[in-house]
């Protein structure tokens, strides 16, 4: 695993998002393109809680005893249970960075992880610590994509009327 190679990339995440998004106003870090959709707050508020409760615990437990019961989360219902929406983006995005800050350095100290330490998932099945890690640096990526799509859509929202075709096609 070139576990150098992911923490790079996870450790620059929360500044790149921080640079893209620090300029957005609290209304439109706020706006949702349809009533089920996460807005810009929700998806980082996501983030941050997800760094410290899923990912940095799920890989410490599977390090450490990888029998060990997983805490139950509920990404969905802590978006409406949290406020996310009443949050504020750029406290929000400082929580992420010190979150992912305490990860990196966490990862950092460890000599020799065992990532081939498996625990059984009761839907997924066998996930190797390594799979958790990997998933880890992966989830950075799936919310970035989802976080493009929604400057994609303000742009869109910001200017009625017309074309992006120009642009390119989303897909």
């Amino acid at each position: 695993m070139q576990i150098d190679a992911l923490l790079q990339r996870m450790q620059h995440f929360p500044a790149a998002l921080q640079y893209l998004l620090g300029g957005l106003s609290p209304q439109d870090s706020r706006w949702r393109p349809a009533p089920d959709a996460w807005s810009i707050v929700e998806i980082v508020c996501h983030l941050a809680d997800e760094e410290h409760e899923d990912f940095r615990t799920r890989v410490r437990l599977t390090l450490e005893d990888p029998t060990a019961d997983w805490p139950a989360l509920d990404p969905q219902s802590a978006v409406t249970t949290r406020n996310y929406q009443d949050r504020d983006l750029g406290e929000s995005l400082g929580r992420l960075a010190d979150a992912r800050r305490e990860s990196c350095h966490w990862l950092r100290s460890l000599l020799t992880p065992a990532w081939d330490r498996k625990h059984e998932h009761p839907d997924l099945g066998p996930l190797r610590a390594g799979d958790l890690m990997l998933s880890w640096a992966a989830h950075d990526a799936l919310h970035l994509r989802q976080l493009a799509q929604r400057l994609f859509q303000l742009a869109q929202r910001n200017v009625p009327g017309y074309s992006t075709t120009y642009a390119g096609k989303w897909s």
